[in-house]
Parts: structure tokens; sequence; C-alpha cells
């Protein structure tokens, strides 16, 4: 059994009968057989159908939205504007799959030679909670639209989420078993990587958890994807626009409450304009409203769960007790802390060292841009890293300079369906979205042709 809670008032919202070992692998045999018939549908036919998944989400876009906040606390706004956004991400691959799924011509000394792209069959997406509808839909919009279907092992406190990501792709129109819910806990994701139907598994989640289903995949020599934890840093040049770089990095650390694996959540900021900068900062923080999750005017809301808020309440006082200040926030209530941001911090904190996942961040200053380049390379993540100027020239020439998987100049890193999302380090490896993420899962097949 399974229960989701509110983590803002901690009521039971839902509770959950999970599988048992025969009905889980009835499901996953239905994912076979649908298999069969889907991979020779039309693009013309699948796109149909994920237009039709882009609508059913904005017409159920408050009722979905109020199932993402009640279960992990994600303020109401955030919340919506997360289903129109999978809306999009089903209308992009909709459009550009068949396109990007294209036989690949290559001349050679064939009579005619080409690559195929075909689907491989069951994929299995292990999920988080803090986007519970995106993460779902950037994985599966691209895979339906290869002829793949997929099977969702979602995290436990979003269980209504991930039925209620199935029951779009039914009333979509989609043949039953193409998109299937998998109501059952952790310790069976090893059985399920191990069934021979599943061909391949993504994974959106911690380092430990991405290394114990790389492990298991990789005995079974089947692939994986993995999207891990990031430690973001947003760099301020002297040179940059202070006050559109405050309004931006306000967002990118404290959207979503700070759980987000692609937040700034390492400010660095040139030595020249750091008092100002810092000041402007804290002011904007200052000004966020938090309270109740449902209320559209809250901008920070809860963590998921106390423990998570446990952890940052130990990451901040253990970088307090190594010499950082805190100049704003710090305390914790139940799953609630406070917008929190500590100065005078060092490498070797947990601050600056560790992922915080939650809606803290720490100031560290740096003297040139060799500093800046080397602050942010001294991070065992690679997710990608902001960074702010007024000289698009010099921001091109850092750009290698950089162990991230994006760089993103003046704007905050985030996932967009046109571009290709993923890091490398402990953030993981492979890609979703855009042509490369829609190429991740299928068998890029070889044809040669002679006369």
């Amino acid at each position: 059994m399974k229960t989701s809670v509110n983590p803002y008032n901690g009521k039971v919202l839902f509770k959950f009968k999970t599988l048992n070992r025969k009905e889980l692998n009835d499901i996953i045999e239905t994912s076979s057989q649908i298999f069969d018939s889907w991979r020779n549908t039309t693009f013309e036919h699948r796109s149909e159908l994920l237009l039709n998944a882009a609508k059913v989400l904005r017409d159920h876009k408050n009722q979905y939205a109020e199932t993402i906040t009640k279960e992990m606390g994600k303020p109401i706004s955030q919340s919506i504007a997360e289903i129109e956004k999978c809306a999009w991400v089903c209308e992009y691959y909709a459009e550009n799959a068949k396109k990007q799924l294209e036989d690949e011509v290559i001349e050679t000394d064939a009579h005619k030679s080409y690559v195929r792209y075909e689907p491989l069959g069951a994929i299995l997406a292990v999920m988080p909670w803090n986007y519970p509808f995106w993460q779902v839909f950037r994985f599966a919009a691209p895979n339906l639209m290869a002829g793949n279907v997929g099977l969702l092992k979602h995290a436990s406190n979003v269980m209504k989420s991930a039925q209620l990501i199935e029951a779009t792709f039914i009333e979509a129109g989609f043949p039953k078993g193409c998109f299937q819910n998998l109501l059952v806990g952790s310790d069976t994701i090893k059985s399920i990587i191990e069934n021979d139907i599943v061909k391949a598994v993504t994974l959106t989640g911690s380092k430990p958890a991405g290394s114990s289903v790389a492990s298991i995949a990789g005995n079974e020599i089947k692939k994986t994807v993995l999207e891990l934890g990031g430690s973001n840093a947003l760099i301020i040049f002297d040179n940059a626009d202070l006050d559109k770089a405050v309004e931006t990095c306000v967002q990118a650390r404290f959207q979503n409450t700070g759980q987000s694996c692609i937040a700034g959540k390492r400010l660095l900021i040139q030595q020249d304009i750091a008092i100002e900068f810092t000041k402007k900062f804290k002011e904007a923080v200052q000004e966020l409203k938090s309270g109740d999750p449902m209320d559209k005017e809250t901008y920070i809301g809860v963590l998921a769960r106390e423990d998570l808020a446990e952890d940052l309440e130990k990451q901040v006082e253990k970088s307090v007790a190594m010499g950082a200040e805190i100049i704003l926030g710090g305390k914790r209530k139940g799953t609630y802390f406070e917008p929190t941001i500590l100065v005078n911090v060092s490498k070797e904190m947990p601050i600056f060292n560790e992922e915080t996942f939650g809606p803290a961040i720490g100031i560290t200053i740096f003297e040139s841009e060799p500093d800046a380049v080397d602050l942010c390379n001294a991070s065992d993540f690679g997710l990608g890293v902001s960074i702010f100027t007024s000289d698009l020239e010099k921001a091109e020439r850092l750009v290698p300079e950089f162990n991230e998987g994006a760089v993103f100049v003046n704007e905050l890193v985030k996932s967009d369906p046109r571009l290709p999302f993923g890091g490398v380090k402990i953030s993981g490896y492979g890609r979703e979205l855009s042509a490369h993420g829609i190429r991740e899962f299928v068998n890029k097949k070889t044809v040669y042709i002679k006369k």
C-alpha cells in the first residue's frame, strides 16, 4: 500500500494498492503485445493522438495542477505552467518526429546506403516527484512518436499524478498498453529491468538511484539514459545588467521552492560588483511570498517531505559552522524552509559542493574569468551553468571552458523541447528532448545495398 500525503498540511490524500507480481507481469506482457502493432502505425496517426493528448492536458490543467500541488507542494501557478509545458512537448514532437526519424542517406560506394531509425520496444521510465508531469511527458512524447511503448515507475509520493498521466493518454485515444503506470515500489525495479520485454531504461533522480539502475541494466546489456542531480553555478560578471541578472537568478534558484536539478545553486559574483549585487539579490528574495501552495500569489511553498527540509537544514548548519554567514532566512518549520542566502561560502562547504534541493543559495566571490571558470568546474556535477555578461564575445569564448551539459548566457538553465537536455560527470549521460532525445531509444540500423 502506498500513501500520498499533502506536505503543506500533513493530510492523507490518496491510498494506493500496489500491484502483485502477476498483475505487474500481465501489464508488462500487454506492453509487448501492443508494441507489435503500435510500431507499424504511421507518424500521422501517432501525431494525431499526441495532439489529442496536448488538448486533454490543457482541458484538465487546473485539475492536474491541483493534484501536483497537493501531492508535492509546488505553488499552484507553477503547477499550471508545468501542465502547459507538457502540452507544448506533445505538440513539438507531433509536429517534428517524422522529420527527426527520417532515413538518413549516406553516400558510400554502395548503390544505396542509409540509416533507419526503428523503435526498440517497451521502455521503462523511473521518474521523480519534483516535476511529476513534465519529467514523464518529456520521456513519453518522443518515445511514443518513435513507435516505442512506455512503462512508468513513478515516485511513491506522486502516485495520483502517475494515474492521471496514464488516463491522459487513454482519453487521447492511445491504445490501451501504449503507456502504462506501474503502481509498485522501488524494490521491484530490478525485476522489471531484468524482464526480457523491457528493452531500455531512463531515470531521472539521484546519483545512487542512477548508479543502481545503470548497474542492473548494464548486467542485462540494456541501454540507459540518466538525468541525475545538478549544482549549477550562476556567474555574474562585472559588466552584467545587474537588475536583469538579479531577476533571473531569483527565478533560477527559487522556482519550485528550489527543488530542481537544474536550479542555480551556487552564486558566483565578480568582486567589484559583489556588494551591490548581493544587496539587490537579497532585497528581491525578501519580496518572494511564502504560504499556502494553493494560493496563486505564493512563490515559495513547502518541500515535498520533511526529511528533505531536514537535509537542507543540516547542509546550511554545517556550512555556517565552517565559516559561512546567513544574511537571510536559515530557519525551518516542518516541511517549510525559509528562502535562505549565505555569504563567505568556500568550495569546501556543503552549500557549495553538495546538491542543495531547496530554497537556499551560497554566494562566493571571484576576481577574474579564470577564477570563475575554476570555481564553476570545482564540482562533481555537470548539468549546466548560467553566465551573465554584456560581452557576448567573451561569453562564447568561455563556453568551451565549462565542463557542463549546457551553457546559458543571460538566462537560467532550462529544458526546452527544441534543445537537447542532459549532463556530464555525475549529472548523468544521454540526452532528452530535441532530435537527440528521440534518437536515444531507437535502433540506428545501417542499410547497405549493392547492385
